[in-house]
């Protein structure tokens, strides 16, 4: 093996103060994040070793982490320096960073212990970018009640109903679950889902029932540079499969049509004129960093 091929397979970490391979980060047993789920991540794109749109994700971190009550242990300056730091440490240039926050150790009692350090953990992997042919045909997605909690709207640790949804998803040879509540969008396990009728483009309102990626706010920027029209309300069930696009949205999959909703052809069964669009947009705002 490699030097470079040995980085990739046990890259540093941060934890806590310190840069450690991965093999040797260890946290104990009694930190609330591995007891309770008590902790808040985010994930955050690097191109060319650039985070993109750091500050937007930091500030998600900043929101969620107050929402949970649990004290900042940095300030965006900190934040940035350690992002950089763990990105630089990486071999890849296409990068998705991982950083997550919990409440810290204390002995197991459900309300939040008094005087406890938060537990700090930042990691990076290579970016695994959507393969061509996907790009190019779209994907095919399932639909699934949304049973999850509701508080969406924090990006907590506590995913078990994100992973049972990405888990139904592969269990029907779909790449997502586009999830419902009460007959109305939510969002997928691990995305924004949007729709395209009559050259306008729709999403659920950002509320407690979804968690607002970033690419929201960089989608609602992009329609308005290019002319598109773009409106946030409630979306029936119905809406989305009479859709003549659906659209995914995440930092990992960047934006993705899809073609397919459990039984269903979307559209013309190919991916849209509005996709293309965003698409392309999204690429430019990479290379513009």
């Amino acid at each position: 093996m490699t030097s470079t091929e040995h980085a990739a397979d046990d890259p540093l970490v941060y934890l806590n103060g310190a840069m450690t391979p991965l093999s040797e980060a260890k946290i104990p047993v009694l930190d609330r994040g591995f007891i309770f789920g008590d902790g808040i991540y985010e994930v955050i794109p690097v191109y060319g070793r650039k985070p993109f749109r750091a500050e937007q994700h930091l500030a998600r971190l900043f929101r969620s982490l107050s929402k949970v009550g649990i004290a900042n242990p940095h300030d965006q300056p900190q934040w940035l320096q350690l992002i950089g730091q763990v990105s630089a440490a990486h071999p890849a240039e296409d990068q998705l960073l991982y950083l997550q926050v919990t409440r810290g150790v204390a002995k197991r009692r459900h309300a939040f212990p008094q005087g406890v350090t938060p537990t700090v953990f930042i990691m990076s992997n290579a970016m695994a970018p959507v393969p061509p042919e996907l790009r190019r045909s779209g994907v095919a997605c399932v639909s699934l009640e949304d049973r999850r909690w509701l508080h969406c709207d924090i990006k907590s640790v506590s995913l078990l109903g994100n992973v049972l949804a990405a888990q139904f998803a592969a269990e029907h040879e779909a790449v997502e679950s586009i999830q419902f509540r009460d007959g109305f969008l939510t969002e997928g396990a691990s995305t924004n889902v949007w729709i395209v009728k009559d050259s306008k483009l729709a999403a659920p309102l950002r509320d407690n029932l979804i968690l607002e990626g970033i690419r929201y706010g960089l989608v609602e920027e992009m329609c308005a540079a290019k002319g598109i029209a773009f409106e946030s309300r409630p979306l029936a069930r119905a809406e989305v499969f009479a859709a003549d696009e659906v659209l995914l949205t995440s930092a990992s999959k960047e934006v993705l049509a899809v073609v397919r909703l459990d039984d269903q052809t979307i559209g013309n069964g190919v991916p849209g004129p509005i996709y293309e669009i965003l698409y392309e947009s999204y690429q430019a705002a990479k290379k513009a960093l």
